[in-house]
């Protein structure tokens, strides 16, 4: 199932509204990634798997 994480799920002085979805491994890499250049937050080993607990399935949206 693919995971999803949701800046808006973790308030910000940016009040950032971005959602990242796809595979778990792609979610943490972007996710860590956009916490670090976008949110000044240090990349490590902790901070991947604060991403990773916080993840949640993402619900398919049907037409």
């Amino acid at each position: 199932m693919r995971k999803k994480v949701d800046c808006r799920d973790y308030p910000s002085e940016m009040n950032c509204t971005l959602v990242i979805a796809g595979e778990e491994e792609e979610v943490v890499r972007a996710a860590s990634e956009h916490a670090v250049s976008v949110h000044g937050h240090q990349d490590s080993a902790e901070l991947r798997e604060q991403i990773r607990s916080s993840l949640k399935d993402e619900v398919p949206q049907h037409a």
